[in-house]
């Protein structure tokens, strides 16, 4: 940086005591050093001499005592307090006669009185009449060139925002003092023009013989500080201590605010520690820089060690405004409210920043109705004000108040209208195709107003556009944008990663690296969700290499986003290992992990993993028990579901809607309907989600009537069906047999509802139809359907077909499926047990070699049951589980009580070409029967056997299960893959329907 590299050339650093040593501090932690001084210092608040101070420069005449002689002088004054500067001016002009008498100003007077009204012209930018006085001073030769009035008039520009005007007057000064140097490297740094603020600092030194001050120094930090500019502020640093002005507050002040904003809060606390004297403004430095960090605590004890001190400084608005956001931050209402009873205490509640400050801190915190009422109660309000409380609403997600906020706040004047900041917050509330035509206005009014085209605006209004599903607008508005920074590729390229176009987010990418841009963090995080949605391992792996190579894995967020893709590539074992690299795993990444387990059908493996989390006494939230109760569900794991229920309830937990959902679906898919309905009634909100929940549980239970009962219910509490509630009501109907009634909700979901049929909705209805063997009308409807039939679809009808011994339209429909899924071996087997079952062994071992050529092997038969919290599992042909003999020896006790009452193996169930005994003993080892016998070896009389198993149930094993609960007296729930079966006194609830 040039300024740095001049600034270095014309300064000699002396060396710095031990507390000033410049290594780069890898932690922004505060430290607890040795404070020579006492912080609650006697000596706070003092008037720091000043380059522009009048009084400490210009000596002072003895100037007339009449009051006809000072009038004028103090009516320019009062006319300036009063805003009133048109009529100052006036004055002025006419008392700048050089005739002397009674009417007329002296000259010194003059200079006052134009001093004055430069300053009134400053702050209260009025550049016009700030020019007539120009004007007057430049054409007098009394005055054009005073120092101080030139001074003045630099000044007045830079805080009218007008640095070229400051410049030129500068330029055209004959001779110049620090004065003019200050009032320049002000003027420069007031106007965030902080390099130029540098480069004028560099002239004064190099250049002249005047040597910077208390009032230079300041100006300088800060516009190191503006700049984040570190090197340079170490070396003006130096040059204060070399100097001997490290002791002045100003310059203390300086510094602790550029080492907060640069990020080194170590360094600003040794500052700030050894500062001899301190102001209110040295600890809302602090306070600002620990917390703009992130360091909210830390900011908190600084206050409360400020308010304790006994002769501490008095908090200011300005320390208000700084500790409210840290209370928020921290999400520390109780705080916040304290500072608001002091607001009020020390009569600055009344101030509009502090009151836009508590607005900001209620509505952070969730105290709604509290930051409402502030709102409501100020009567100043300004931009600031409306933009913090639409803001809110719109983080909230309260939506139609932010636009009707929204619409009161444009109808309050022109100086209340939206401008970038307010769409800015408007704009990320707009996520669905209902706020389409909003962010239509919005889009509008920001090209009526010029705000389209700035970085932030375009950014958020692409982003806005793809959730709302026009990618298409995202493109117009990213292509209207000239000169494109990597922010705005960020916005088009997550937009469509996101929101349903994950190739075209790759093709963008390609386009800025093209253009001569790299990737960030954020492109490289939507690349990696693009390839997790396209289930694209080869391109993820590409940029994995991209990553290791620029030493980017090691970032929390790409390493998450990595995990993620692997998990959604079904490389679990992949994602593990990233996982366990990981040095500081946040409660995400372990979310993300636990999560893709479950998806990856690998429930065991997720509870593990979430035990293994609370050991190492993390917390979870949510999302990870909402994993816990699905790896539950998926494990029909009761007990481990009553233990994170129990938990859920400690944890505070079940007020989530999503909690109260999964405990719904677990206790439903664990067998325990009725509990899944009493946690439902429990519920103290219910959203749509929460009724599917039930209505599907009803209906994998067979319960059709009491699925249709609930869904008749919802509607008549004002719950609108989804998609999801008809896949949930369809299948009910399925499974109980309940054919008219199914197809009756079908047509009133397409003609009533007005909802599309998905490929699911079909599949629920072709099950429907072939269960009940009206098998033509199935392959009608499959023709007759809008989309093409996936293989799900049509290998439910060949399972019906093998059912009803459908050969010959079997065999067509295995023809579609096989074109469909060829390498997948359940189509093989399902063809396969079509042939046996009408005994053509032929065929069976036709289909079978086909499956030994194409490497496919049947998923082995498994069955488990949950007993003491352990889950034991039975795979068919396995002669290693543990204690097997004596498992077997109670099966073959079972076989003989139920034989007595009726039992007769159905060989017919045994699909191979064996003699009858072989059969027998095949049934004998069906992995469901042996799950039952450990069931009743381990528990107590009475209790409720609970088992699973992966493939269908078949006729023996339901025809035995019926036949034990009765012997033994118990009730067995069995769980296959289709549904639930509850089999009590010689009975099941599906009434042999399945």
């Amino acid at each position: 940086m040039a300024s740095l590299q001049q600034l270095n050339m014309v300064l000699v650093l002396p060396p710095l005591s031990h507390s000033f040593h410049h290594h780069h501090q890898p932690s922004i932690t505060r430290r607890n050093a040795k404070r020579p001084i006492n912080r609650c210092s006697s000596r706070f608040i003092f008037k720091p001499r000043s380059s522009l101070s009048l009084s400490a420069q210009t000596p002072r005449t003895e100037t007339p005592s009449t009051s006809a002689y000072e009038f004028p002088l103090q009516l320019i004054t009062n006319l300036c307090q009063s805003k009133n500067l048109a009529d100052a001016l006036i004055l002025l002009q006419e008392n700048s006669q050089d005739a002397i008498g009674s009417d007329t100003l002296s000259s010194l007077q003059r200079k006052e009185a134009m001093g004055v009204l430069l300053q009134a012209c400053g702050q209260h930018k009025d550049i016009e009449t700030g020019r007539k006085i120009h004007e007057m001073v430049a054409t007098s030769n009394q005055f054009s060139n005073d120092f101080v009035l030139n001074a003045r008039l630099i000044t007045m520009y830079s805080m009218c925002g007008s640095a070229l005007d400051s410049r030129s007057v500068f330029d055209n000064l004959k001779k110049k003092n620090l004065f003019q140097w200050n009032a320049m490297v002000s003027g420069y740094t007031r106007n965030e023009l902080y390099e130029d603020a540098l480069l004028m600092f560099v002239e004064l030194v190099s250049n002249t013989g005047f040597k910077p001050d208390n009032f230079t120094l300041p100006c300088v930090i800060k516009a190191c500080g503006g700049i984040l500019d570190l090197s340079c502020g170490q070396a003006v640093h130096g040059m204060a201590v070399k100097m001997g002005l490290l002791g002045d507050v100003f310059v203390g002040n300086a510094l602790v605010a550029m080492y907060g904003k640069c990020g080194f809060v170590n360094k600003a606390m040794d500052v700030f520690d050894f500062m001899p004297e301190r102001n209110v403004v040295s600890w809302n430095s602090i306070i600002c820089g620990v917390s703009e960090n992130g360091i909210f605590r830390d900011g908190l004890e600084l206050f409360r060690e400020m308010m304790a001190c006994e002769e501490g400084a008095t908090p200011d608005a300005a320390t208000l405004v700084t500790i409210l956001p840290v209370c928020a931050g921290e999400g520390d209402a109780g705080m916040g409210t304290l500072v608001h009873g002091l607001a009020v205490k020390l009569g600055l509640n009344q101030e509009l920043m502090v009151n836009n400050a508590l607005t900001d801190m209620y509505l952070k915190c969730g105290y709604l109705s509290q930051a409402k009422i502030l709102f409501a109660r100020t009567d100043n309000k300004n931009v600031v004000s409306w933009n913090t409380m639409i803001g809110g609403l719109s983080t909230q997600g309260y939506n139609n108040e932010m636009f009707d906020l929204l619409r009161k706040m444009q109808m309050g004047g022109d100086e209340l209208k939206a401008n970038e900041i307010t769409i800015l917050n408007v704009l990320p509330a707009c996520l669905e195709k209902s706020e389409l035509l909003s962010l239509k206005e919005l889009h509008g009014y920001s090209f009526r107003h010029g705000f389209e085209y700035e970085e932030l605006v375009a950014n958020a209004l692409i982003a806005a556009y793809a959730k709302c599903g026009s990618l298409y607008s995202a493109e117009h508005v990213f292509n209207g944008i000239g000169k494109k920074a990597v922010s705005s590729w960020n916005a088009l390229i997550g937009g469509h990663a996101q929101n349903g176009n994950p190739r075209k987010a790759l093709d963008f990418y390609l386009q800025m690296a093209n253009s001569g841009l790299r990737p960030d963090w954020f492109s490289l995080g939507s690349l990696l969700l693009a390839c997790s949605h396209l289930k694209s391992l080869y391109h993820g792996k590409q940029i994995h290499g991209y990553l290791l190579r620029n030493g980017l894995e090691i970032d929390l967020f790409l390493a998450i986003s990595l995990v993620s893709l692997y998990i959604h590539c079904g490389k679990s074992a992949s994602a593990q290992i990233l996982f366990d690299k990981m040095e500081d795993k946040s409660l995400v990444s372990w979310n993300a992990m636990i999560a893709g387990y479950l998806q990856n059908g690998l429930p065991d493996e997720a509870l593990v993993l979430f035990r293994q989390m609370i050991s190492y006494g993390i917390q979870p939230h949510e999302i990870a028990i909402n994993s816990v109760f699905g790896a539950c569900s998926q494990l029909s794991a009761l007990q481990l579901g009553k233990e994170a229920h129990c938990y859920a309830l400690k944890a505070l937990l079940m007020e989530d809607v999503f909690v109260g959902c999964s405990i719904v679906d677990m206790y439903a898919k664990s067998g325990c309907i009725q509990q899944s309905q009493r946690v439902f009634d429990m519920l103290g909100e219910k959203d749509v989600a929460s009724w599917n929940a039930l209505i599907l549980g009803y209906g994998i239970h067979g319960h059709g009537e009491e699925a249709v009962e609930l869904y008749e219910k919802m509607q008549t509490f004002g719950y609108k069906p989804d998609a999801f509630t008809f896949i949930g009501i369809l299948m009910a109907c399925s499974h109980s047999g309940m054919v008219e009634e199914g197809l009756k909700y079908f047509d009133q979901m397409q003609n009533f509802h007005r909802l599309k049929p998905k490929l699911e909705h079909y599949a629920c209805i072709v099950d429907m139809l072939g269960r009940a063997g009206r098998l033509n009308e199935a392959l009608r409807l499959i023709k007759e359907m809008p989309e093409e039939p996936d293989a799900g679809i049509w290998s439910s009808l060949l399972s019906s077909c093998r059912t009803y011994g459908a050969v010959d339209m079997g065999k067509k429909v295995a023809e579609k499926l096989m074109n469909l899924e060829p390498n997948k071996a359940e189509n093989y087997v399902l063809l396969s047990n079509l042939f046996a079952g009408s005994g053509k062994w032929d065929d069976v071992r036709r289909v079978r070699q086909k499956m030994k050529e194409n490497g496919l092997q049947k998923d082995p038969g498994r069955s488990w049951i949950e007993l003491g919290g352990k889950v034991y599992s039975f795979i068919v042909g396995d002669s290693l589980s543990p204690n097997l003999e004596e498992i077997r020896d109670m099966w073959r006790r079972l076989e003989e009580k139920i034989q007595k009452i009726g039992y007769k193996p159905h060989t017919d169930s045994v699909l191979h070409e064996l003699g009858e005994e072989q059969k027998i003993e095949v049934l004998r080892g069906h992995t469901e029967k042996l799950a039952i016998s450990l069931g009743l070896l381990r528990t107590a009389k009475g209790e409720t056997l609970r088992v699973c198993k992966n493939l269908r149930i078949c006729v023996d094993c339901h025809n035995a299960a019926k036949l034990i609960s009765k012997a033994v007296e118990r009730e067995i729930v069995i769980r296959d893959n289709k549904r639930f079966h509850h089999f009590k006194n010689g009975f099941c609830s599906c009434g042999d329907y399945w």
